[in-house]
């Protein structure tokens, strides 16, 4: 176990470790970090295969790492554009917190409340087994839902401003999460998962 129960609450009632630190990051400095993320980052546009369609992703990504820290999921190669210093810092952060180096991040901007995040887990082969996933959030408060694979579960979190999400142990085995659409008009909200791909 990288971070303890005892010092932050698991939010997943068994076979997962998910740890919610509210504002990891104060207003005052999440809103600086936030508007270097939005002006500095090379968000894009991707197309991504979705059972078995190409559809275009309904929100802006990007990706970042060390060399070799490359990423495929659906169906899109993503070599690594190179740390910028906002990344960096933001990284040793997460780190120092969860004992857990980081090569990678995968950053997301949710335009509005229409942009989303389907269901899903993030158990591909390169992040390797039982893999640590640190979930920093920007901007408009976002629901974020965690589903059981195999039983009648479900968890929501609003991850808001400057909060950290640590996901750990059998998480990405056992429930898969999503960030669902909004009916409300939402500001944008930029989410940044640091990762470490085995390479």
């Amino acid at each position: 176990m990288i971070l303890a129960a005892q010092d932050f609450p698991n939010v997943l009632p068994h076979d997962g470790e998910a740890f919610f630190i509210k504002q990891f990051y104060g207003k005052e400095q999440a809103d600086l970090l936030a508007a270097r993320l939005l002006d500095g980052l090379a968000w894009q546009e991707e197309t991504l295969l979705i059972f078995g369609r190409w559809v275009k992703a309904p929100r802006l990504m990007c990706w970042y790492g060390d060399p070799g820290a490359a990423y495929r999921y659906s169906g899109v190669d993503h070599p690594p554009l190179p740390w910028n210093s906002v990344l960096k810092e933001l990284k040793a952060g997460v780190e120092a917190v969860c004992g857990q180096d980081f090569n990678s991040v995968l950053a997301n901007l949710y335009r509005n409340g229409r942009d989303s995040m389907g269901c899903h887990a993030d158990n591909e082969p390169e992040l390797g087994f039982r893999p640590v996933i640190a979930s920093l959030s920007f901007g408009a408060g976002r629901r974020f839902k965690f589903h059981h694979k195999n039983q009648r579960l479900t968890v929501n979190l609003v991850l808001e401003h400057g909060d950290l999400l640590v996901m750990q142990g059998d998480t990405q085995h056992q429930w898969l999460h999503s960030v669902p659409k909004s009916q409300c008009e939402l500001l944008p909200r930029i989410n940044l998962t640091f990762r470490k791909i085995m390479i």
